[in-house]
């Protein structure tokens, strides 16, 4: 009993001092609702109590951080697991994988608008690359019938320059071949979220006398469609 009596004061002494629960804990060994039931009549001075929200926010900042840390290196591992299974390519497969980005992101030949060349947009230059790539090599399509044409919207002007640098450093494009730059209106009231200086609009990859290629891609689309 003795002994209790001397750990109770010590706790209300330390408590008194401002130290948090956890901290009093670590030099009085005993459970937690104990040291509860001592210290519920012992007041803070506003000081101590500031410490104390300090101190919590702190614990709750570096968790925040060791779960993000943690969060991070199990991505990079599926990530990099997700990438070995993909191997080397056939050109079959790149083949396969060209159509199915055209699909998605081409143009297609309408009724009422025949004749429709290629065309294929992205913002993603990863994407643009591999369309290219299946473009030049794949369908082996003359490289001087392919142009690039660049969509940014009106009040990024002045960036164009570095826009064209940003579109030639991830296409085999040079910056003597962006002739064609398109500007779009801004909307007052926009809800996109790409509008600093890490937006380089849209690039489209067009092809020139392209109508019979743009249906031979839709017979190939078709041809998936009919394996579904």
């Amino acid at each position: 009993m003795l002994l209790k009596y001397i750990e109770k004061n010590k706790a209300i002494n330390l408590r008194k001092q401002g130290l948090s629960y956890s901290e009093i804990l670590k030099q009085i060994p005993v459970a937690k609702s104990t040291l509860s039931l001592w210290l519920q009549s012992v007041g803070l001075s506003k000081e101590q109590k500031q410490r104390l929200t300090e101190k919590k926010l702190a614990s709750a900042l570096r968790g925040s951080k060791r779960k993000k840390e943690i969060r991070i290196a199990l991505t990079d591992e599926v990530k990099g697991k997700a990438e070995k299974e993909i191997g080397n390519l056939t050109e079959r497969e790149l083949w396969l994988i060209g159509i199915a980005l055209y699909w998605g992101e081409g143009s297609k030949e309408k009724e009422n608008r025949p004749g429709s060349p290629v065309k294929f947009s992205n913002s993603d230059p990863d994407m643009i690359r591999i369309f290219l790539k299946w473009l030049l090599e794949i369908v082996k399509v003359p490289k001087e019938k392919v142009y690039p044409e660049i969509y940014i919207h009106e009040n990024h002007k002045n960036r164009i320059d570095t826009v064209i640098d940003y579109w030639a450093s991830n296409t085999s494009f040079s910056k003597s071949e962006f002739n064609h730059i398109y500007f779009k209106k801004n909307k007052i009231n926009t809800k996109r979220k790409n509008i600093g200086d890490s937006y380089y609009g849209l690039l489209r990859i067009c092809v020139k006398t392209s109508s019979t290629l743009n249906r031979t891609i839709v017979g190939w689309i078709q041809g998936i469609n009919k394996c579904s």
